[in-house]
């Protein structure tokens, strides 16, 4: 026939043509074996094209192969035992059509094999040659043999490696808990196609597609199954659970340690490199992560990846439409529904399936169970459906679950446990406790870790039985109720039932909540969180624990853990807030730190030792985050506590005092904070001797507040005499000792002795990179400080810039825009780009640093007004000089009311309002503020002092300006020389002043 002459060609093996066209069918799933094969066809010189198959069930299975051959050449078809289900089709007509159309039309079709499950009988009529568990060469000697091609010589190896489809068989190098593939995955095939071809057609750095829907419509199941299904494109797949910040920062922060990235163990700092690796295609271009149940978009410009790989987000919240492209996950079509349900119950025929999915709205969790039940207890659908929907095993009052989940799938779920508390109560047992948990990710190992925990009488079994455990986990795991966390490439990996979790779907774990027995809750609650208390690590300070405290976390709540009265419990609650601080997760800190104060105080005098100790955390945990006045209105109510009780806890009322010091510090009122920091110094000396942590603790504190009224040599020494003791105390190595180093850097800097401050401060650096890690926040502020004493010494112009930026960017991945740490990096930037010419990105800066601290401090805090100074001087700088005077002298006034005349910063904003009266034509007023500046700085800061000198440089300007050259020339020769002596001749502001350039000052944001 012309139809089979049209596949000849060139005589090869046995005398059989060797085709010039093959026609590549396969099901979807089988995608990466199709595309494999099509390479290796062309390149030994065989033109192939790729067929996606899914015949309708409703086209008759002869006319839907006989299309097939619609194509020239050979129809190599792609098996396995569920290619044979696809339809699906009625019993027999497979086997019917093999032996008769196939038959017929034998030297038209060829087949592979990709099981070692057994076949349908009449394939032999296919002649399929199995490419199960064998290698790529052996696959591909097999692959062209079947299809009489001879083979080339290296064929297709001049491509590059990128290019090359891998071996199916072949995972990628990385391959990060992606779940393991659903080999029930129905349907969604279209989903798919569009889905890669939009992460693929998307702009380089810009490739991100969330997949949206409601609970249980199988946006997991999507990425999973595409993830496995176009693993071949990919080097590394990297599997993200999202449902809980903590676990999704540490999630992602584990591929610094497959990327070998030289990181320390802060969270931040991993997944800093991690995005900066991913970003730069570096150690790897081909990637995918995905971020599973991602429903915060708060952090997405700290956590979503850019570069040339994909990302992949399944999510609930709408709102990623605004920040990614996106596919809305519909339910199934009826034909996916029906063709799901008719595979897994084979009993059931076309109509009852497409009733069963019309009931269930074609949504696909509750069609899981309905199929799954059906197929297991193997009842007929007319009857199942009756006892849907009359609810006669129903325990659920409620007539709907939530996320729009119709009624009668909550029904489905009863039929199911119902029938798992007759054939197999230890499920229940297993489902019931899971209720005691949070929803997501459900560390279930503990049960067996620790034995030693209280289980009630009915769970005891679970920490003897091994076997029971395992076989009740697998009837969850088949069930669909539940999945285990999987390592390995393709597999799960064996791990210890000790190391177990599991992952619980929010609306699984709803439903479960409410149809499981809750007779038992409240004793499972307690066994929940005395699980809880054991498995704290005890030292949420060490980083190394903070996994588990990231693992511990969503379930206090839940558990009851929040409203115990056993002191062990509220301890590990203690230690999960104390988790929160130390790894800058504030915004959860301050969320449970509000729920554990509304439970204790039910219960707990508001004075016990605990509840004292979570009034010092939350605190602590608000002014990290910037909510200054919360912190000193909860601090302030805690002391007024104090007092009503006589002062009877005398250690009670120093740490009362110690807070509301140091929140009055950071509120600006710098008096008052000085005179109530002293008390307390006294006090902690008192009490507990000058060595104690709390004691140093308050030492510090004295020091910083020093520092901040401008009585820069009062600070130098105070924080010098804390070092000593800090070193002695806690050894160099602590994070307090690095703290005080940090401030006695400060102290020498802001004296003008820039080349101590920079020697001190670049061993400091280091020390808190080895110590605390690159991204831990005091190490951010420390390379900060490290950049102002070298842009002060002067001698490193060519790395300022670039160090200032790379902090920056730093403090905002980690901390955000608008923390306080990062408004001052924002400031201190602005004012080296406007000193070196880049006035609109210095004024766009420093606008920003100008908004952030007005809406963080309000616009009377002594920092509000003194970053207008900086902003006068961008203005003067761009020519604006009448209005850099208004705002000069308005920032002098405020800055003179709230810290007196002779304040440094008072100082050198009158500095710099002199030169915007001379610039102005005011040269008289110039002088007369010069003068009397010049008056002040001596007295207050020394005549050798850089300010000083700037302030005598000034006033020399001023007064040849008004002709008075003897007085002017003497204070500049003067002036010069000191700078020669204490800076050097080469410094910037001895050059600077040699050429008789104006000086200025910069305000340095710090709180």
């Amino acid at each position: 026939m012309a139809e089979q002459r049209s596949g000849g060609g060139a005589e090869s093996h046995g005398g059989r043509a060797a085709p010039e066209h093959v026609l590549v069918v396969f099901p979807g799933y089988h995608r990466p074996w199709a595309a494999w094969i099509n390479q290796r066809l062309e390149a030994h010189g065989v033109r192939a094209t790729l067929q996606r198959w899914d015949p309708p069930r409703e086209v008759p299975l002869e006319d839907s192969l006989g299309d097939l051959l619609l194509a020239r050449g050979q129809v190599l078809l792609v098996l396995n035992d569920w290619f044979f289900e696809l339809g699906p089709r009625p019993a027999g007509e497979w086997n019917d059509v093999l032996r008769g159309f196939v038959a017929a039309h034998a030297e038209r079709f060829a087949a592979v094999n990709l099981t070692n499950r057994t076949l349908l009988p009449s394939t032999a009529v296919l002649e399929p040659v199995s490419l199960w568990g064998v290698g790529e060469e052996e696959a591909e000697v097999r692959l062209l043999s079947r299809l009489a091609i001879e083979p080339r010589r290296n064929a297709g190896r001049r491509l590059p490696a990128s290019a090359l489809a891998r071996y199916p068989d072949t995972p990628p190098e990385i391959w990060g808990d992606v779940p393991r593939r659903n080999p029930r995955f129905t349907g969604r095939d279209d989903l798919l196609t569009e889905l890669q071809e939009r992460l693929m057609d998307a702009e380089r750095g810009s490739a991100a597609c969330t997949l949206l829907g409601m609970s249980g419509i199988g946006k997991t199941q999507i990425a999973a199954e595409y993830a496995h299904r176009f693993s071949p494109d990919y080097d590394v797949i990297w599997w993200v659970n999202s449902d809980d910040r903590n676990v999704q920062r540490d999630r992602l922060g584990e591929l610094a340690v497959k990327f070998a990235l030289p990181t320390g163990s802060e969270p931040g700092e991993r997944i800093r490199a991690v995005r900066e690796a991913l970003r730069r295609g570096d150690p790897h271009a081909r990637w995918l992560v995905v971020f599973d149940g991602w429903d915060d978009t708060d952090g997405i410009d700290v956590m979503l990846p850019q570069g040339p790989g994909h990302v992949l987000i399944t999510s609930r919240n709408r709102g990623w439409r605004e920040h990614t492209d996106f596919l809305e996950i519909p339910s199934f079509d009826r034909a996916e529904s029906t063709g799901y349900l008719m595979r897994r119950a084979p009993q059931i025929n076309a109509v009852e399936a497409d009733e069963v999915a019309a009931e269930f709205g074609d949504v696909p969790l509750p069609l899981v169970q309905a199929a799954a039940w059906l197929g297991e207890s193997g009842m007929d659908a007319p009857e199942y459906l009756r006892m849907v929907r009359d609810g006669r095993l129903s325990t659920v009052d409620d007539p709907a679950a939530g996320d729009g989940m119709p009624n009668a799938s909550l029904t489905s779920w009863s039929i199911l446990i119902n029938r798992l508390r007759r054939a197999q109560p230890q499920a229940i047992d297993i489902l019931s406790l899971c209720a005691s948990f949070a929803p997501g990710r459900i560390p279930l190992g503990i049960v067996r870790a620790y034995p030693q925990a209280q289980l009630p009488e009915d769970l005891r079994w679970m920490a003897t039985d091994l076997p029971a455990w395992t076989r009740a986990l697998d009837t969850l795991v088949n069930y669909s109720v539940l999945t285990r966390e999987t390592r390995g490439p393709m597999t799960t990996d064996e791990i210890g039932p000790h190391q177990e979790s599991i992952h619980m779907h929010r609306l699984v774990h709803d439903i479960v909540a409410r149809l499981t027995d809750g007779d038992h809750r409240d004793a499972h609650r307690k066994a929940v969180r005395t699980l809880l208390a054991e498995a704290d690590p005890g030292n949420p300070t060490d980083s190394r624990h903070w996994p588990r405290y990231s693992e511990l976390l969503p379930h206090l709540e839940p558990s009851g853990a929040l409203r115990s009265t056993d002191p062990r419990i509220q301890v590990a609650v203690l230690n999960c807030l104390r988790f929160c601080d130390r790894s800058g997760e504030y915004k959860a800190g301050i969320r449970l730190a509000g729920r554990i104060r509304d439970e204790w105080t039910a219960f707990m005098d508001p004075l016990a030792p605990h509840m004292q100790e979570l009034t010092t955390l939350e605190g602590d945990i608000l002014r990290r985050y910037g909510r200054f006045r919360e912190a000193y209105d909860l601090d302030l109510a805690q002391r007024e506590r104090l007092a009503a009780t006589g002062n009877s806890d005398r250690l009670g009322t120093l740490q009362s005092k110690i807070s509301i010091a140091r929140d009055l510090r950071f509120l600006g009122q710098y008096q008052e904070s000085e005179q109530l920091q002293r008390e307390a110094l006294a006090e902690a000396r008192s009490l507990l001797g000058d060595t104690q942590f709390l004691t140093l603790v308050a030492r510090h504190n004295l020091g910083v507040v020093l520092r901040m009224l401008g009585r820069y040599q009062e600070a130098y020494e105070q924080d010098t005499d804390t070092l000593a003791t800090c070193e002695t105390v806690l050894r160099p190595h602590h994070a307090s000792t690095l703290n005080s180093n940090n401030a006695v850097a400060q102290d020498l800097r802001l004296l003008g002795r820039y080349r101590e401050a920079l020697g001190r401060q670049e061993a400091n650096v280091k020390l808190h990179v080895k110590i605390l890690g690159p991204q831990h926040l005091h190490t951010l502020y420390a390379r900060s400080q490290l950049a102002l004493c070298r842009r002060r010494e002067g001698g490193f112009k060519e790395d300022i810039g670039t160090m200032m930026a790379s902090v920056l960017d730093h403090l905002e991945q980690a901390y955000g825009r608008d923390h306080y740490v990062t408004l001052s990096a924002v400031t201190n930037y602005a004012n080296f780009l406007r000193e070196h010419g880049d006035l609109d990105l210095a004024r766009e800066l420093i606008t920003e640093a100008e908004a952030g601290y007005r809406a963080l401090l309000g616009p009377a805090h002594p920092v509000s007004t003194g970053v207008l100074a900086n902003t006068a001087l961008v203005m003067q700088a761009s020519g604006e000089r009448s209005s850099a005077l208004t705002m000069l002298e308005s920032a002098l006034a405020g800055l003179t009311a709230s810290l007196g005349s002779d304040h440094p910063w008072v100082l050198g904003c009158a500095l710099n309002a002199t030169a915007a009266r001379n610039f102005n034509g005011r040269v008289v007023e110039a002088a007369e503020l010069s003068r009397d500046t010049l008056r002040r700085a001596r007295h207050v800061l020394g005549n050798e002092h850089p300010l000083t000198l700037s302030c005598q440089v000034a006033l020399a300007t001023d007064l040849r300006g008004l002709r008075e050259t003897e007085e002017a020339g003497k204070l500049e020769e003067d002036a010069l020389l000191t700078l020669t002596r204490t800076l050097g001749a080469q410094h910037p502001h001895t050059l600077s002043a040699r050429q008789r350039n104006r000086p200025y000052w910069d305000f340095e944001a710090n709180l």
